[in-house]
Parts: C-alpha cells; sequence; structure tokens
C-alpha cells in the first residue's frame, strides 16, 4: 500500500472541503495530493489555466499531455487522457501516432515536448517554428504544460495511484496501451 494512497470523502481535510467537490474529489490524482492541502489549494489557480485557459485549445493541449505521459511512462495520465482526447474526437490512429511519430502539428508538438524532456529547453529553431505555428502565448502553455504534467506524473507514480474507475472501464472496453517510454 503506497503511503499517500487518494483520500475518501471520510478522511478529506476539513481545510479543502471546498475543492472535494470540484475539480479535486472528481480524481485520485487529486485525492492522492489532498493530503497535502495546501498543496491542493496553490495547485487550484495553475491547474485552471492549464487545464481550462490555456493558449493551446484543448486538441493542442491533448497532443501536449498524450506525449508527456508517454516520455514518463505514466500510465494514469495515459489512461485518463485517451479518454479525454476520443472525447474530443481524436482516433485511436492518431492517439497511437502522437506515442510514436505524429505528422504535421501533432509532430511539432511532439519534437517541443521531447526537446524539453530530453535538453531542458526548446532550441531556438524549434521555438521559432512552434511560435510560428501556434503563437507565442501558446508556446509558453506548453512549456508551462510539460512542466505541470510532469509534476502530476512524479505524484502518480511514487505513490501508484490508480486509474480511476470510470476511465479504467472506459479503457477495459477499448485499451489502447501505453507506448514505450520514449528516450
Amino acid at each position: 500500500m503506497p503511503p499517500c494512497p487518494p483520500l475518501p470523502d471520510a478522511t478529506w481535510p476539513a481545510e479543502i472541503d471546498d475543492l472535494r467537490t470540484g475539480f479535486a474529489g472528481r480524481l485520485n490524482v487529486y485525492r492522492v495530493m489532498a493530503h497535502h492541502p495546501a498543496l491542493v489549494r496553490a495547485w487550484a489557480p495553475l491547474r485552471a489555466h492549464v487545464v481550462t485557459d490555456s493558449a493551446l485549445g484543448p486538441d493542442r493541449s491533448e497532443v501536449v499531455i498524450l506525449r508527456c505521459a508517454v516520455r514518463m511512462g505514466a500510465e494514469y495520465e495515459w489512461a485518463h487522457h485517451v479518454t479525454r482526447a476520443r472525447a474530443l474526437g481524436f482516433s485511436d490512429a492518431r492517439i497511437a501516432a502522437i506515442g510514436s511519430t505524429p505528422e504535421g502539428e501533432d509532430g511539432l508538438i511532439a519534437a517541443a515536448v521531447d526537446a524539453l524532456f530530453t535538453v531542458r529547453r526548446l532550441p531556438a529553431p524549434l521555438e521559432a517554428t512552434l511560435a510560428a505555428a501556434i503563437g507565442q502565448k501558446a508556446v509558453l502553455d506548453l512549456i508551462a504544460t510539460v512542466g505541470f504534467y510532469s509534476v502530476l506524473g512524479y505524484l502518480l507514480m511514487t505513490y501508484e495511484t490508480p486509474v480511476d474507475a470510470d476511465v479504467a472501464a472506459a479503457m477495459a472496453c477499448a485499451p489502447l496501451p501505453l507506448p514505450l517510454p520514449r528516450p
């Protein structure tokens, strides 16, 4: 049993009870983070920006997050974001390509995520190409999204956070396995 399993409602910290009925109570990752209420409280505004207000928009955000899941080998994030990408209309072929060698704009975004994981920055030519394609604010949000989901990945994998039941059921009905982590 990991030291920080998802907290059930019965032991949810009173100081973040207002977050339990919102985003924090819906997903196991935030139920794990609830072991540190101040962290969840501080996390909320950045989460709101990265998840709902990003200049990337929903489709590009999913490409970034899926590529992060592959790079980290984060099964939880992969499963959750495969289901989200499908809800946005992504085909399984597109999702699978994001895990390997995507083309077009998905390939450009994947190259940016890979650069952040590999060289810890966007090389100037890649940054310029990306900014021309998606805009400077979206580039900044891409970098922030990679950082945000990397932190979530560290938490998820350290504490062996289980995939939420509804997502696990959806993936069982239509499996799309996590590709091997990319070097």
